[in-house]
């Protein structure tokens, strides 16, 4: 064979191999910590072969594949919570995925109507309570307003997206006008300023600072089961579901989208898709403490020891589109100050 048709015949090889590798393989860009997500993403390349490269960050992701652009080798982005999925879309980063699949194993009330983003777990915004001083068994999240409470009630900045998202739901459902006074309520009941995070409303809890923290499901489960320096504070807590008044209680999302130069559609669609059945599912609930989205799936013992979740039904669509009003509303009643 002459040079130049062996130079070509390298060159077709090295073309073949190269997407041959790439069509393996789909890029995740997560707010999840990777030691969460690893056992999904082994879980996954063992089941299907493709391998999942994952870049991990606490923030700027929507930002960064914005600025990629076309260019940008995301495939997948995985997110904590509603407001960061709310913002990927809001940022143009998504693209529409109808699934057949998406639509059986997740309820409407977790998908995006447009087919943006679709929720994969759940988890509950729940009150953390002394087990000494508070004997209440059901608590209203209407009820953190009651003056009783003055004086008992720590929580983390009001500007975060878990109790971003929890306030959105206050005002989707009520209105601002009655949101906002429920907030100078619960402002007035505070122990403290808003500070720390979820786990830290709990050490508050159990020194006696405060009666009612709040704080996400999962966290609670994660001191009690796993973090033995802070078990102390679960222990001198318990987990209370709380409710609206006349609904249920407020749950948020692990959400996924589909980017919108997504350079391995198929592969991303594949990794959506298994994320959302039995065996992502199980491994949310197990390993994450999380609520799944799909029915049928057990829950694990600790988060189902807390009592039958009964979700509210707002749709996660509406509470996103109240965040901008109650992150105002936080900012007018001085809600951190």
């Amino acid at each position: 064979m002459s040079p130049s048709r062996t130079l070509a015949a390298s060159l077709f090889l090295l073309a073949a191999t190269a997407s041959a590798f790439a069509a393996d393989e789909v890029n995740v860009y997560t707010y999840r910590e990777t030691k969460l997500m690893q056992p999904l993403f082994d879980a996954f390349s063992k089941a299907s072969g493709i391998k999942v490269n994952v870049i991990s960050a606490s923030s700027g992701l929507e930002q960064r594949i914005k600025a990629e652009g076309a260019n940008s080798p995301a495939d997948v982005l995985l997110t904590v919570d509603i407001g960061r999925i709310d913002d990927a879309v809001q940022a143009g980063i998504s693209q529409p995925l109808k699934s057949d699949v998406l639509e059986k194993a997740v309820p409407a009330q977790y998908r995006d109507p447009a087919g943006h983003w679709a929720g994969i777990s759940m988890r509950a915004r729940v009150f953390y309570v002394s087990k000494e001083r508070v004997k209440q068994d059901a608590i209203t999240y209407d009820e953190l307003a009651d003056p009783k409470w003055k004086g008992k009630i720590c929580i983390r900045s009001g500007q975060h997206i878990y109790n971003n998202a929890l306030f959105a739901a206050y005002v989707a459902k009520h209105g601002e006008a009655k949101a906002e006074e429920w907030l100078k309520g619960l402002k007035a009941n505070l122990a403290q300023k808003p500070s720390g995070g979820d786990r830290e409303t709990a050490r508050d809890v159990a020194a006696g600072k405060c009666d009612i923290g709040i704080g996400n499901t999962y966290y609670w489960a994660l001191m009690n089961d796993k973090d033995a320096d802070k078990k102390p504070w679960a222990d001198a807590t318990r987990v209370v579901l709380p409710t609206f008044v006349g609904g249920g209680t407020h749950v948020n999302l692990s959400g996924v989208l589909l980017t919108k130069h997504a350079p391995n559609k198929a592969n991303g669609i594949k990794l959506i898709e298994w994320l959302a059945g039995d065996t992502a599912q199980q491994i949310y609930a197990d390993a994450n403490y999380e609520y799944p989205v799909k029915a049928g799936i057990a829950i694990n013992p600790t988060i189902a020891s807390f009592g039958k979740l009964n979700p509210d039904p707002l749709s996660i669509a509406q509470i996103a589109a109240s965040r901008k009003a109650a992150s105002a509303l936080v900012d007018k009643v001085g809600f951190d100050n």
